[in-house]
């Protein structure tokens, strides 16, 4: 199948590098125009490390072109950070067509962005649009085109926007997760997936002390400690409770089957904490103010949350709580300034006008 990776960070990279080995014709862009030419003049390959050892892999086109790196692409993997995603939904929109499918892994609700993002470009293309609750990855890079893979999920919760294109979407992108995709309904089921608003805001903002101090320290080793995984289930309870109000039904995927040795399998699988912690690649350097923890799960994330629960009629006073510590730190106002329900345009509707949008998008 051909795919187009869309963004330069660990995740893309890692979507490059293993689709490709896997088979498929990648073709990944980047907006750095030197960092295209500098892959370019490395051969554009890249170098996957995993449990079974290295993989030297080539795709077939690096580019900051596009156009060039989507056409004719089934499916356009874009698993860059959800601050990068209206500018990537902005440049993409013009290009969209029939039949292609945009999966965001994860998303946030960016699938809307993306939508109306082509809408605003007057590109009517009969396009699905897709998120999960996670990267289909634990992944660091450990140079300019190298990737290590410690994990590789086990399951995959995903909706489709509109509701009508998912059979087709889910079909398209099975084809390049094989064995892991699991239907979750429609787009905003997909959102309210998201692990990374719910693990990440208690670890950076309960562990500022030591990431300040410290000049390297693993908020998921030393950093997770009870009391903190007590908050982390309690935060989650209130995402589970927004998406039981909204009327979606389970498997919710509890964070704390992240942790446990029974039970239900997390999207990662069992024993993925420890082989996440013994990497050692998450032992790093985190400043507050810059990081994707606060930028993207808090300052975004937790906004939405806070957003949709508003609509479902569901109390999240620890989403507000974090919300607020992580802009106190950032100096910003998280939730004036995220993703909200309003400032994606979609304020005006009550939850039926949402939901019908959800299942027949812009049509």
């Amino acid at each position: 199948m051909r795919i187009a990776v869309l963004g330069g960070g660990n995740g893309s990279f890692a979507a490059a590098g293993d689709l490709a080995m896997a088979g498929h014709e990648v073709r990944l862009w980047r907006r750095d125009a030197g960092a295209v030419a500098a892959h370019r003049d490395a051969g554009s390959r890249i170098l996957v490390k995993d449990f079974n050892g290295r993989h030297d892999v080539a795709v077939s086109l690096v580019t900051g072109d596009m156009g060039a790196a989507v056409h004719d692409a089934a499916l356009i993997l874009c698993p860059a950070p959800a601050t990068a995603q209206r500018d990537i939904a902005r440049l993409l929109a013009p290009h969209l067509a029939d039949g292609q499918v945009v999966y965001l892994p994860p998303g946030t609700f960016g699938t809307l962005l993306f939508a109306q993002a082509a809408r605003a470009a007057g590109n009517r293309a009969d396009a699905a649009f897709a998120e999960t609750g996670t990267l289909p990855w634990l992944t660091r890079k450990h140079g300019p085109f190298e990737v290590a893979i410690t994990v590789r999920a086990k399951r995959l919760p995903t909706g489709v926007f509109p509701l009508t294109r998912k059979d087709q979407a889910l079909e398209v992108i099975a084809e390049a997760f094989p064995g892991v995709i699991e239907d979750c309904g429609d787009a905003l089921s997909g959102a309210l997936m998201n692990a990374g608003p719910i693990i990440h805001p208690p670890l950076i903002t309960m562990n500022a002390g030591p990431l300040e101090h410290f000049e390297r320290w693993d908020i998921h080793k030393e950093g997770t400690q009870p009391a903190i995984r007590r908050v982390t289930d309690a935060l989650d309870a209130e995402r589970i409770a927004v998406r039981t109000a909204l009327g979606y039904g389970p498997p919710h995927f509890p964070l704390a089957n992240h942790y446990a040795k029974e039970g239900d399998i997390w999207m990662y699988g069992r024993g993925s904490h420890d082989r996440l912690t013994d990497s050692g690649d998450w032992r790093e350097r985190i400043v507050l103010t810059a990081h994707r923890y606060m930028l993207e799960d808090t300052h975004i994330g937790l906004s939405f949350l806070v957003s949709v629960g508003e609509l479902a009629g569901v109390p999240t006073p620890l989403a507000r709580a974090f919300a607020a510590i992580g802009g106190a730190v950032c100096g910003i106002d998280a939730l004036e300034t995220g993703r909200t329900l309003t400032g994606l345009g979609l304020g005006h509707l009550d939850r039926a006008g949402l939901q019908q949008l959800l299942n027949a998008g812009f049509s």
